[in-house]
């Protein structure tokens, strides 16, 4: 996984899978301070571990912080259709 912020996006090309990427993700996301709202641009992302999906949940419920997202992969859209995330993460498909 590759991770690049800029602003209050993360950009992210590859898939979220290891412990190494979930603590990446959140020290992006911690480091923004502020911020109200964090867009993520997955190019091509097809997965994204528990852990991920619970921190982002976290993010929005407790902290109140609104997550966006930009998807390419069709599976990773299905998989959070599947889990009913997609308004949650107010997901977009590119």
């Amino acid at each position: 996984m590759v991770l690049k912020t800029s602003g209050s996006t993360i950009t992210i090309e590859g898939n979220i899978k290891t412990q190494q990427d979930f603590i990446a993700i959140k020290n992006s996301v911690e480091s923004m301070g502020e911020a109200k709202a964090i867009h993520f641009n997955l190019i091509d992302t097809m997965s994204m571990t528990s852990s991920v999906i619970g921190f982002l949940t976290k993010t929005i419920l407790k902290d109140k912080i609104a997550i966006s997202m930009s998807i390419n992969d069709e599976r990773l859209y299905g998989l959070l259709s599947d889990l009913n995330l997609v308004q949650t993460f107010n997901v977009k498909r590119k």
